[in-house]
């Protein structure tokens, strides 16, 4: 069919580029360790920091509300979409995050989108932090509002935007927690300051410290011990929670405004009921076995330290999200083949994920991995970043 052949010579430009990729079907569930294209190989791609994809009480519960609800509900959650379980879950994640109220959206990105489009209008302004994820980018992108980019992490950046913010209605300061590709974590406490000095809101998404960091996993939020100063607390339920949706903690005024302003969540069928009680379990879960996020960060601790010690640059990562930092796209895309190879899946990430010239290989360790297997890892990191002038 004629009509695509400018997005086909893009994809050709891409291909001899070295950047083309293709999707990688996983043929096992996700672990520490995954088939691939028959080969099992070491996870370090994935964002299922405390191994919960196949906790045995999610699982559990999962299976119980699908035999007991069926496979879906048939409807939004404004007309006959909502099930007790949905609203029962939503009560206690506003309790685990210290909130007044919590709402469930279909994704994290959805989340971003629906919050920021829903309640900035033209008399606001937006301040964003320049490397904040894209789902904040495409959400400030639905607004109405004025936005102002601050340097990364910059704060000097950041008051200079409040400063010429003072006529707006609303002023309101967005930064992700944990920073996805860098693995740095957002200086929280500071901002709290400057919005407290100049009287903007904050909204921090939280979809890379939502199981990671704070008391249980409660977040980059409570991680500063700044519970009740921050309006806006956005997350996911897809990567340390292990489940699916995205949720956003506030006042129960925001809560009751999105139900009825946020279009992601009025014009989409709710989760179902397996995902809802998995979820609910996992908050549970967090409460009961803390263990998981020490072993989290035991393990990221001895696989950072390994890959320094080896002359890999990891970049400003403070957490288990480390990139390995290439800097060529296509030496990027090469190096996480020859990783393959090895044993080890890990993917590369370029533009237009991350600027070009930054190419990196992101790793994410787990719960799950045992130091044999994270030796393993070093070792094989080791072998190709030798043998592709990395290190």
């Amino acid at each position: 069919m004629k009509g695509f052949e400018y997005l086909q010579k893009e994809l050709n430009e891409m291909q001899e580029e070295g950047t083309f990729r293709t999707l990688i079907p996983l043929e096992s569930a996700q672990g520490s360790k995954v088939t691939i294209k028959g080969k099992e190989v070491i996870q370090l791609s994935s964002n299922n920091y405390l191994g919960l994809t196949s906790h045995p009480k999610m699982k559990e519960a999962a299976e119980k509300a699908n035999e007991e609800y069926g496979v879906g509900t048939g409807s939004v959650r404004t007309i006959a979409g909502t099930l007790k379980m949905h609203e029962d879950f939503e009560e206690k994640l506003a309790k685990f995050k210290h909130t007044e109220a919590a709402l469930v959206f279909q994704s994290g990105f959805t989340t971003n989108q629906g919050v920021l489009s829903s309640i900035l209008g033209k008399e606001d302004v937006v301040i964003s932090d320049e490397l904040n994820h894209a789902s904040i980018i495409d959400g400030i992108r639905l607004t109405k509002a004025d936005r102002k980019i601050y340097k990364h992490v910059d704060m000097e950046s950041l008051e200079s935007a409040l400063k010429e913010s003072g006529d707006y209605r609303t002023r309101l300061i967005v930064t992700d927690g944990v920073f996805s590709m860098d693995g740095n974590i957002a200086p929280l406490p500071e901002i709290v300051e400057l919005a407290e000095k100049y009287d903007a809101l904050i909204m921090v998404d939280d979809a890379h410290a939502s199981g990671v960091l704070g008391d249980n996993g409660r977040g980059t939020v409570n991680h500063f011990n700044l519970d009740g100063r921050v309006h806006i607390q956005v997350g996911t339920l897809s990567k340390a929670i292990g489940v699916l949706g995205g949720y956003v903690a506030s006042t129960k005024t925001l809560r009751d405004y999105l139900i009825h302003k946020g279009r992601p969540f009025l014009f989409s069928t709710s989760h179902p009921p397996a995902v809802t009680a998995a979820n609910d379990a996992a908050i549970d879960v967090l409460l009961e076995e803390p263990e998981l996020i020490e072993k989290l960060w035991d393990n990221t601790k001895f696989f950072k330290d390994g890959l320094n010690a080896l002359g890999f640059d990891t970049g400003i990562s403070e957490t288990p999200v480390t990139p390995v930092m290439v800097g060529d796209d296509a030496l990027t895309h090469k190096f996480s083949d020859e990783l393959f190879e090895e044993g080890v899946f890990a993917q590369g990430i370029v533009f237009p994920t991350v600027q070009r010239g930054k190419g990196r290989v992101r790793t994410i360790v787990t719960a799950e991995h045992s130091k044999e297997e994270l030796q393993e890892a070093l070792d094989a990191f080791e072998k190709v970043g030798k043998k592709l002038g990395i290190i």
